[in-house]
């Protein structure tokens, strides 16, 4: 599980006392998890952000952390640390599970649909400058994709959805129902044309 260090805990305490009575400490979580944009981060925590399967800590320190589920399976090893300078001093978060794959059946489908499209699918568009990644799931379930790259703008992107994206993803994730493309494909300075 993350570490949060001495120093660290002593940190948070004196940021979390500065606030006001509606912050109730912190939260831990990871952005975009086993995928190469994954990024840890570190937020005051509310009543609204606590989730029911949220794992929560109480530090000697004084403070509370609520660590996200699905974040769990990524902060194994990682460390909070705070260290003093001249400047007064700099919180650090290092997670190096952040960005590996870690999933199974009993993910969720997100990280599920992260996985195939940054290991399968992403290095395929990467010969022609793309790259796809994922806005949301929506009720269906119905994945939302959009394009980048040389992708976005290209004559061939209905091509690559229905045949390449669309077809690799249904078929790995028979509970996904559809794939949408939100990606805004009149921009075509970048497109990669055959």
């Amino acid at each position: 599980m993350i570490t949060i260090t001495e120093s660290a805990q002593k940190y948070l305490s004196g940021l979390l006392a500065k606030q006001d009575g509606e912050v109730r400490g912190i939260r831990v979580f990871i952005n975009d998890p086993g995928t190469p944009r994954a990024e840890t981060c570190i937020a005051y925590c509310r009543d609204a952000d606590i989730r029911e399967e949220d794992e929560k800590h109480e530090f000697p320190g004084g403070f509370v952390a609520w660590f996200e589920a699905r974040s769990l399976p990524f902060l194994q090893e990682a460390l909070v640390d705070f260290a003093e300078d001249r400047m007064g001093g700099q919180l650090t978060i290092k997670a190096p599970n952040a960005k590996l794959p870690r999933v199974g059946v009993d993910s969720s489908l997100e990280d599920r649909i992260n996985y195939i499209l940054y290991n399968e699918v992403n290095p395929q568009l990467a010969a022609h400058g793309g790259e796809v990644s994922l806005v949301e799931v929506i009720d269906g379930p119905v994945a939302v994709l959009k394009f980048g790259g040389g992708c976005q703008g290209c004559g061939q992107v209905d091509a690559t959805l229905k045949h390449g994206v669309e077809r690799n993803l249904l078929d790995q994730l028979p509970e996904l129902k559809e794939v949408r493309d939100v990606t805004d494909h009149s921009k075509r300075e970048n497109a990669y044309y055959t």
